[in-house]
């Protein structure tokens, strides 16, 4: 369980790295194809990509589960406001992305306070 639970860590962190920081420096790009990153503010959006990104970080620190497991709940908690944005805006390409995230990290969170703590 461990080794499944550590590929989901590193293939969650690097879909957080990636999309936050996408989300900080393409932001425009975004725009053009996503109503919610057009209806909602720059900085909020600059935010949650850079809590993304520290997120994604905090999965890979080894050996401090209590810090894997609050990262992964962050995660979830921002990929489920994310998801709650794309709904409300009616964005549906991105939402199975979103929701996925959701869903990794809330196994991830799971899984480090309960079945297999590093």
């Amino acid at each position: 369980m461990n080794i499944v639970l550590w590929v989901l860590q590193v293939a969650l962190a690097f879909l957080c790295i990636s999309g936050g920081a996408y989300q900080i420096f393409k932001l425009d790009e975004l725009k053009k194809g996503v109503g919610a990153m057009r209806a909602l503010p720059r900085g909020l959006w600059m935010f949650l990509g850079a809590l993304g990104c520290a997120g994604g970080l905090a999965l890979l620190v080894p050996g401090v589960t209590s810090l894997t497991a609050i990262a992964a709940g962050v995660v979830a908690a921002q990929s489920l406001l994310i998801s709650a944005f794309y709904v409300r805006y009616r964005d549906k390409a991105p939402l199975p992305y979103s929701v996925a995230m959701v869903l990794f990290a809330l196994v991830i969170c799971y899984g480090r306070l309960e079945l297999q703590p590093l």
